[in-house]
């Protein structure tokens, strides 16, 4: 009999974070990028936090300028556009999911300069239209679109930018 998927008592049940440790741990978590709530509370529920110490730690993130969601929506929503080249779509989307408030969103989006954005798009299109193996052009255009949109890029700028192309 082997030893594989075998479940001991001490490894799949790590010792919950105290008050304490808590409190450092989060710190750090904050302090290395920016986090939303949601975020920190995601991770205070993966590392067992009791219920009753979660609001003070959030307060206290908060108070100590760790947390802040004027700060995070703004430097997510650049760091997405620049990094994964992500449309304004899908930001908001991700965002939203964070639970950030959509005045913080629309904010956050005005962030990312029209220009950059369009010739992101550019790039972006002729690259999966040169990867895009299709003969038909009519199927390599919905492709690409398709492909341009789950990014979240708009539509009309989609459209747009692949008109441009051709």
């Amino acid at each position: 009999m082997s030893g594989w998927g075998k479940k001991y008592p001490h490894e799949h049940q790590k010792k919950p974070w105290s008050f304490e440790e808590a409190k450092e741990k989060l710190q750090a978590f904050c302090a290395y990028q920016e986090r939303c709530i949601w975020e920190v509370s995601r991770k205070m529920y993966e590392k067992g936090v009791k219920e009753d110490d979660k609001e003070e730690l959030i307060d206290f993130l908060i108070a100590e300028k760790f947390l802040d969601e004027e700060r995070f929506a703004p430097a997510f929503a650049r760091g997405k556009f620049r990094m994964k080249k992500w449309g304004r779509n899908r930001i908001r989307q991700e965002l939203k999911m964070r639970q950030i408030p959509e005045s913080l969103i629309r904010k956050a989006l005005t962030e990312i300069d029209p220009e950059e954005y369009y010739d992101t798009l550019l790039t972006e299109t002729e690259k999966k239209w040169e990867k895009t193996k299709e003969s038909d052009l009519y199927k390599k255009r919905f492709k690409v679109i398709g492909y341009l949109m789950q990014r979240g890029f708009e539509q009309d700028l989609v459209q747009e930018a692949i008109d441009s192309l051709l």
